[in-house]
């Protein structure tokens, strides 16, 4: 079974959702609200700038579900939303960084590690910039191309290529 943005959403939720019914919403909302509150957290490091985050999408996404064409699966469709508004906190606000490992703990482990290796990963990762903490977790942990952070970013590819380099370097050097 699909977790997270992998979830199937049936064509009579999206129906309903695209005609404003609001039980639909919630429905959307409870299957996909914890994966966009983790990539939020992934990326910005903060709880409460990720709850913040999952609110917007889920309104924008009230607002503009009408324009989902299905060319992708709905979870891709909104993860991008969701990766977009972080990669706009970012933009606003540089001063991302790590507020409470314990308190991200949940969101950053899924069993197969243990809870120092957590918190210590977590650690590593808050040691970057927010901008490259941004393209680490959405290149290497989500997936995203070079092509699509180029897209994201308003950069060029070799932008996130270089950024990223960059990060796996200072991290390989920082786990010694």
């Amino acid at each position: 079974m699909n977790s997270g943005f992998g979830q199937e959403l049936d064509a009579l939720t999206l129906e309903r959702a695209r005609r404003g019914d609001g039980r639909a919403h919630a429905a959307i909302y409870a299957r996909y609200a914890r994966a966009c509150y983790n990539l939020a957290l992934r990326i910005l490091g903060e709880p409460a700038a990720a709850e913040d985050v999952v609110q917007d999408v889920f309104l924008r996404m009230m607002d503009t579900i009408g324009g989902f064409r299905g060319d992708a699966p709905f979870g891709a469709w909104l993860k991008r939303m969701a990766a977009n508004a972080s990669i706009d906190v970012v933009r606003r606000n540089r001063r991302f960084g790590a507020e409470d490992p314990e308190a991200v703990f949940a969101a950053t482990a899924d069993g197969s590690i243990d809870r120092e290796d957590a918190v210590d990963a977590w650690a590593l990762l808050m040691s970057l910039s927010p901008r490259a903490r941004a393209i680490l977790v959405l290149h290497q942990l989500e997936g995203y191309t070079h092509k699509e952070l180029a897209d994201l970013f308003g950069q060029s590819e070799s932008y996130s290529k270089s950024i990223l380099a960059r990060a796996l370097k200072r991290l390989a050097g920082e786990s010694h």
